[in-house]
């Protein structure tokens, strides 16, 4: 099962939760969770293969990695925690598996923020994604991030969104 974090409000029943982008991790909700916490019970993932959910390179090319394997991870971390319904925010990747998860489990989802969406995977984002993952057990996540961020937005102007989070 993912690696995961919760904040229980006990005034509230609504849950938000949160999913990062591809080199991410949980931590970079670090400053949305003080205020969400507030009003609602907050999960914080780390996806598959990043942050505290990070396998062995052995096992990691075993495993299916799609976005429907990755939405299912999702899935069964609220299913654990008995969430029935929440509410998402996601980033990059993030995006992805929470429109997935929308397909896949529309009366789980009860509504979606979505940052830096990404509507598909063309070649070049996949390209980028398979390079991410070749990469992350060598580099450290926020060598990768930024030079993500400067493939995508090469403007010198847009470098500086990727640490606006």
């Amino acid at each position: 099962m993912l690696n995961y974090t919760i904040y229980e409000n006990q005034n509230s029943t609504q849950w938000v939760t949160f999913v990062h982008g591809a080199g991410g991790s949980s931590s970079i909700w670090f400053k949305q969770v003080r205020d969400f916490k507030k009003h609602y019970n907050v999960l914080l993932l780390d996806l598959r293969g990043h942050g505290n959910s990070k396998s062995s390179l052995k096992t990691a090319f075993k495993q299916k990695y799609t976005f429907s394997a990755l939405a299912n991870d999702i899935m069964e971390v609220l299913d654990f925690l008995k969430i029935e319904k929440s509410h998402f925010v996601g980033i990059s990747l993030g995006t992805i598996l929470i429109r997935q998860l929308a397909e896949m489990y529309p009366h789980r989802v009860e509504s979606m923020i979505l940052g830096g969406a990404i509507l598909k995977m063309n070649f070049r984002s996949q390209i980028l994604m398979r390079l991410g993952n070749t990469f992350k057990y060598v580099l450290p996540y926020l060598v990768l991030y930024r030079f993500f961020a400067f493939v995508i937005m090469p403007k010198k102007n847009t470098n500086n969104l990727v640490f606006f989070l």
